[in-house]
């Protein structure tokens, strides 16, 4: 078994979880979005992010916003919607609790 495999899959698992953070308090473009992921080290690219965006959207957890743009076409920016703030809260409850199982399974190993 390769160790890349394992930790795209470990990355993929989180990934919905970590565009609602990047989200959270502000609507962002979409290449925004990837440069916020990529900075982090949770490599993405649009081909990945755009279908989890629509289906974040169709969820009712991410709405968006067209803006006009002074250097091409308009600009679609994502944000978080108030089910997507509560969500969110959930997600982040939820994400604590395996971190401290994972923890816990770390500190008992003999």
């Amino acid at each position: 078994m390769k160790i890349e495999n394992t930790k795209a899959q470990m990355r993929k698992g989180v990934l919905e979880y970590c565009i609602l953070l990047v989200l959270d308090g502000k609507p962002l473009y979409a290449s925004d979005i990837i440069e916020s992921l990529k900075e982090a080290k949770m490599i993405v690219v649009e081909g990945t992010l755009y279908p989890l965006l629509t289906r974040l959207k169709n969820a009712g957890l991410l709405g968006y916003r067209w803006e006009e743009s002074t250097q091409g076409p308009p600009r679609k920016y994502y944000e978080l919607t108030e089910t997507g703030r509560s969500f969110l809260i959930e997600l982040e409850g939820s994400w604590s609790e395996l971190v401290g199982a994972v923890q816990t399974i770390r500190d008992n190993k003999a």
